[in-house]
């Protein structure tokens, strides 16, 4: 794969973690134990193993649930913010790891974080407003967006 391709896949597995930020760890886990990425012998073997595939998935799904409760803090707050960047940094490492590029992923992960935690505010802000204020709907369709989106760069990491 091309080091351009393998930043673009990291970025854009930055952004999911912008919409769900426990979505991307998952994903990536999933990708290593479906052998969709190659981790073997490098520091993040680790997420290939079930029991880490299964915490991961298990804290997925209770962000996505956590995620329409109402007193749950917006993704710009500081805290949010920066565990996005994290797991964002993270999650396109990984990814930028089975090709050989750890920083680069790490980099355009981060980068995809700013990109999708940004982006994903205005896109839901402006689409309650325009729906009369209904945030479910909007959150649910989010949701799907960042599950579907982040398991979509995974299963593009092994075609390209």
């Amino acid at each position: 794969m091309t080091h351009f391709l393998v930043l673009l896949l990291a970025l854009l597995i930055g952004v999911v973690a912008g919409l769900r930020a426990l979505t991307p760890p998952a994903v990536v886990a999933w990708a290593a134990a479906l052998h969709w990425i190659n981790l073997d012998g490098t520091w993040a073997q680790w997420l290939a193993h079930p029991i880490t595939v299964t915490v991961l998935t298990i804290l997925a799904v209770v962000e996505l649930i956590t995620d329409q409760l109402p007193k749950t803090p917006s993704r710009k707050t500081p805290v949010q913010f920066l565990a996005r960047l994290i797991v964002g940094a993270f999650a396109g490492a990984v990814i930028g790891t089975a090709w050989g590029y750890t920083f680069g992923g790490l980099g355009a992960g981060m980068i995809g974080a700013v990109l999708g935690t940004l982006g994903g505010y205005e896109a839901r802000t402006r689409l309650v407003a325009a729906t009369g204020g209904r945030d479910l709907p909007v959150a649910l369709v989010e949701d799907v967006v960042a599950v579907v989106g982040g398991f979509a760069v995974a299963a593009l990491t092994a075609v390209v």
